[in-house]
């Protein structure tokens, strides 16, 4: 059973920067699509994806880590975020989600 356990959320001021972590228990990045989404209160979840320009999504295959680097954040930013994996096997798992908090 493939986990992923998030870290680096938090509380920062409109115009700061996050930088969110996924770790996998395994090394999944060559057989599964990596994905970050997020869910306000109220809100469908999104794929985080769809905000280019601000969010930058990397990894590190040595580690076993996703990551999402958030800057210029914005008070409509504040959610929970989840990594997500969807796997060859036709299996897909989610991270803990950690929430981000921007304040103006």
């Amino acid at each position: 059973q493939v986990q992923l356990v998030q870290s680096g959320g938090g509380s920062v001021q409109a115009g700061g920067s996050l930088k969110l972590s996924c770790v996998a228990s395994e090394n999944i990045f060559s057989r599964c699509g990596m994905t970050w989404y997020r869910q306000a209160p109220g809100k469908e979840r999104e794929p985080v994806s769809s905000l280019k320009g601000r969010f930058t999504v990397s990894l590190d295959n040595g580690k076993n880590t996703l990551y999402l680097q958030m800057n210029s954040l914005r008070t409509e930013d504040t959610s929970v975020y989840y990594c997500h994996a969807i796997c060859d096997s036709g299996r897909n798992y989610w991270g803990q989600g950690t929430q981000v908090t921007v304040s103006s």
